[in-house]
C-alpha cells in the first residue's frame, strides 16, 4: 500500500512539473512574438509588391524646404525613453502653422515612429509641421499607456509650439490603423479620470483642433472587429494583446478603448481616410451617424482597390498628404479628390 501511494504521488509531480514546463515554454514563445517588432516600410513594401508591383516607397531623406530635428526625448517612463521627430517648412511665410501629431501603427504591438515620415515629410512640404512619435508598445505596457504616452507628446508640443511656428489653436491628433484608433481615443478623452491623466489646468493643453483617423478602428465591440481581433484562433490577437485579455474576459476594457463611446457634441472634426479593406474602419459609420447628429461634420474618403498600410507607398502617399493638409488649412475645395461630407 504505501508503494502504491508513493508512485501515485510521484505520477502526480511528474504531471505538476510537465504543466509547469509546458505553461514556461508557452509564455516563452508568446514573449518572443511579442517583441519581434518586424512593422516596417521595408518589410511592408516586400510583403505588398507581390500583389502591387507598381507601388514606390516614399522619401526618408530630408529635402529642401523642409527642416527636421529628430531624437527629441518627450518622456521617460520606466527607464524607457520616448522620442519624437519634428518636420517643418523651412521656408514657410506664415508666422503661424497648423501642426499634427502622427501616431504609427503595428497592432498595438510592434511599429516605428520613423514609418510615419515620407508622410510627415509631404506634409512639412505643405505648409504643416509634422510630428511622428514612439509610445510604449503592448510588450511593455498594456492599454491605456499608449494613450497616457500620445497625451503627454501633445503636451510637449503644446509647450514647444513657439520653437516650430505652430498655432497652438491648430494643433491635430491623427494617426495610421493602430494609430489611428490611439490618436481618435486620445483626442476625444481630454479631461477623462481614465485615459487623461492629466487633471484640467490653465495655460496647459484643454484639446486638439482636429482629428485624422487613417484606417484605423471607431469601435473594438462591433461584430467585423470581433471577428479578426476576438479570433480565438490568434493566440492572441493584437487587440487581445494590448487589453491584456479577450473580450470575453476584458469586456469592459474594450468598450473603454473604442472611440465612438466618447463622441459629444464638442468633439473635434474628424477626417477619416479608408483603405479597400473594410476591417479597419469598423464602427466608422457609427461614429459618423452619432457625430453628425450631434451637430458635427465629419470627413471621409476611401481609396479603391488600396491594401492596408496604402499611406506608406506611392501612388497612396501624395493624395494623402494632399487630403490631410487639405482638411487641416480648409482648402478641401483644392483637392482632386472629392471628399465625402458628413453633417447635419
Amino acid at each position: 500500500m504505501p508503494l502504491s501511494l508513493s508512485l501515485l504521488e510521484l505520477g502526480k509531480r511528474l504531471v505538476f512539473m510537465w504543466l509547469i514546463t509546458t505553461s514556461a515554454m508557452v509564455a516563452a514563445a508568446e514573449s518572443t512574438i511579442q517583441y519581434t517588432n518586424q512593422y516596417t516600410i521595408e518589410n511592408t513594401f516586400n510583403k505588398l509588391v507581390k500583389n502591387y508591383p507598381f507601388i514606390e516607397m516614399g522619401r526618408l531623406d530630408i529635402p529642401e524646404g523642409v527642416s527636421g530635428s529628430k531624437e527629441i526625448t518627450y518622456k521617460i517612463v520606466a527607464g524607457e525613453r520616448l522620442a519624437l521627430d519634428v518636420y517643418w517648412p523651412s521656408q514657410a511665410q506664415a508666422e503661424q502653422l497648423p501642426a499634427i501629431l502622427l501616431v504609427h501603427g503595428g497592432g498595438w504591438w510592434q511599429g516605428y515612429r520613423e514609418n510615419m515620415a515620407p508622410l510627415a515629410i509631404k506634409l512639412a512640404e505643405r505648409g504643416v509641421v509634422a510630428v511622428t512619435v514612439s509610445y510604449r508598445l503592448a510588450g511593455t505596457a498594456k492599454y491605456p499607456a499608449a494613450i497616457h504616452d500620445v497625451r503627454d507628446a501633445l503636451d510637449w508640443l503644446f509647450d514647444n509650439a513657439a520653437d516650430y511656428k505652430v498655432d497652438r489653436s491648430r494643433i491635430a491628433l491623427g494617426g495610421a490603423s493602430a494609430g489611428g484608433q490611439i490618436a481618435a481615443l486620445t483626442a476625444l478623452t481630454f479631461g477623462d479620470k481614465n485615459l487623461d491623466g492629466h487633471p484640467a489646468q490653465d495655460g496647459r493643453m484643454q484639446g486638439v483642433y482636429a482629428i485624422v483617423n487613417v484606417d484605423g478602428l471607431s469601435d473594438f465591440t462591433t461584430p467585423l472587429a470581433l471577428k479578426h481581433e476576438n479570433d480565438p484562433a490568434k493566440k492572441p490577437s493584437s487587440a487581445e494583446r494590448w487589453f491584456g485579455g479577450r473580450y470575453e474576459e476584458k469586456t469592459a476594457l474594450w468598450q473603454q478603448g473604442s472611440p465612438i463611446n466618447y463622441v459629444a457634441e464638442h468633439s473635434p472634426p474628424i477626417l477619416f481616410l479608408n483603405s479597400s479593406r473594410e476591417r479597419f474602419s469598423a464602427g466608422q459609420q457609427d461614429y459618423i451617424n452619432k457625430y453628425v447628429a450631434m451637430g458635427g461634420c465629419a470627413s471621409s474618403y476611401k481609396f479603391e482597390d488600396s491594401p492596408h498600410s496604402y499611406w506608406l507607398f506611392e501612388p497612396w502617399l501624395t493624395p494623402t498628404a494632399n487630403i490631410i493638409a487639405a482638411f487641416l488649412t480648409g482648402t478641401e475645395n483644392k483637392l482632386e479628390q472629392q471628399l465625402a461630407v458628413h453633417c447635419h
